[in-house]
């Protein structure tokens, strides 16, 4: 199922809802495996994400080290919610948790890229960098 998604994913940007049926009938699984697929996996989406993607690390460790002062920030900055993309779809703000960084925290990955002990200046900073 895994190289299925991962095709839909890059062909579409997201996991159109049509196709988890048609992969479920594919499969022989119910729809419900497959739907569980998908919301394990924090990289399938369903809808397309905006044209840059920030997603913050909310597992414990980066929590331990500022991270809700990190997601308020985030919000802040971005004027979104989780899982909200903007408005002109220029970012998407997705939690995640765990990337991978626990003693660099708290984490961020924007646009495929992992930075470590964010706050909210250097996440303000990160976001103007690719704004232009």
């Amino acid at each position: 199922m895994l190289p299925i998604l991962h095709a839909l994913q890059a062909a579409f940007g997201h996991i159109p809802e049509a196709s988890v049926t048609r992969i479920a009938e594919a499969l022989n699984l119910g729809r419900a495996e497959v739907h569980g697929v998908i919301s394990f996996y924090h990289d399938f989406r369903k809808a397309p994400a905006g044209a840059r993607t920030l997603r913050i690390c909310r597992a414990e460790a980066c929590q331990a080290q500022g991270g809700a002062a990190l997601e308020a920030a985030a919000q802040r900055l971005t004027g979104l919610g989780w899982g909200e993309t903007s408005g002109d779809g220029r970012v998407t703000l997705e939690p995640v948790y765990c990337l991978g960084l626990c003693a660099c925290g708290p984490a961020v990955q924007l646009d495929g890229t992992l930075h470590g002990r964010v706050d909210a200046a250097r996440l303000d900073a990160l976001l103007a960098e690719g704004a232009a």
